[in-house]
């Protein structure tokens, strides 16, 4: 196989990867959006976190479990807007992916880094968002 196949199958295999990935960030960014839990739960992975750096006047580190974030979207206190998502970056990294995105909502624009693993369904969840305001 030459040199070239390897790089075009590789290239294939990756285009294949961030087009879900994208396809779970969107639903995921949807799910919040309708605060609709039930959905929102099959995209976090079980050690899902949010970790927010002096975010919202703190000046601190805060850490959001994966339960907390989802009591918070179910009663509406977080979600509940229509978000535009842009992708700035995605890399992949065997089962792991890294996604730089900006949610821009009517509520607060948000730029995230989310951090992405294949489970043994080799489906991508989000295990971890690092999120600034801007």
């Amino acid at each position: 196989m030459s040199l070239l196949s390897i790089f075009s199958l590789g290239s294939i295999y990756g285009q294949k990867e961030e087009k879900a990935i994208k396809k779970v960030v969107n639903a995921f960014a949807e799910a919040g959006d309708k605060n609709d839990v039930k959905s929102l739960e099959k995209y976090l992975d079980p050690n899902y976190r949010v970790t927010m750096n002096r975010l919202f006047g703190s000046k601190e580190v805060s850490v959001v479990s994966r339960s907390v974030y989802i009591s918070k979207i179910k009663s509406k206190e977080w979600g509940g807007d229509k978000r535009k998502l842009t992708y700035l970056s995605i890399v992949v990294n065997g089962n792991t992916a890294v996604v730089h995105v900006k949610m821009k909502g009517e509520k607060a624009t948000f730029i995230s880094l989310l951090n992405l693993v294949k489970n043994e369904e080799n489906d991508w969840q989000l295990i971890s968002d690092l999120p600034i305001i801007e």
